[in-house]
């Protein structure tokens, strides 16, 4: 695995994990990365730090600076059930999503808490109007395929 720190053309920096470069180079011209800030989709390798370790002698100890692989399913454990609790007062609107956001936004709805599917281009052009949404870290189940 590898982590690159990544630009989109509004100046947002963010890192991504990618089986080897090829693979972020193959996503990329897919259309497959997305800013977490803004939804667009013209992201870049962003300038990064060069990776020199420390002299022996002066080293951390692995143990803490780097986590465990417990500490991190708890953390990822952590952040499903904050999601989970967030979700439990939000109406799920499928494919209705971009236009119940927009929407609210707008005045023509009463402002209320939602989730729910948006295709790339609507999740930015959401972003150009500025209406206020964030991807969920955790993909959703629709309720319908609930069996």
């Amino acid at each position: 695995m590898i982590v690159f720190d990544l630009r989109c053309p509004n100046a947002h920096v963010f890192e991504a994990w990618f089986g080897s470069s090829g693979a972020f180079e193959e996503q990329r011209a897919q259309g497959l990365l997305l800013c977490p800030f803004c939804g667009e989709t013209d992201i870049a390798k962003a300038v990064m730090a060069p990776n020199i370790p420390a002299k022996a002698n002066r080293q951390v100890s692995p143990a803490t600076d780097v986590p465990t692989p417990d500490a991190m399913k708890a953390a990822m454990r952590a952040l499903a059930e904050a999601q989970a609790k967030a979700l439990e007062k939000s109406e799920w609107v499928g494919r209705a999503f971009a236009d119940r956001a927009r929407a609210m936004h707008v005045g023509d709805a009463d402002a209320a808490p939602i989730h729910g599917q948006a295709t790339i281009g609507e999740a930015k052009a959401l972003a150009e109007e500025g209406v206020p949404i964030a991807p969920l870290p955790f993909p959703i189940v629709p309720p319908e395929a609930i069996n």
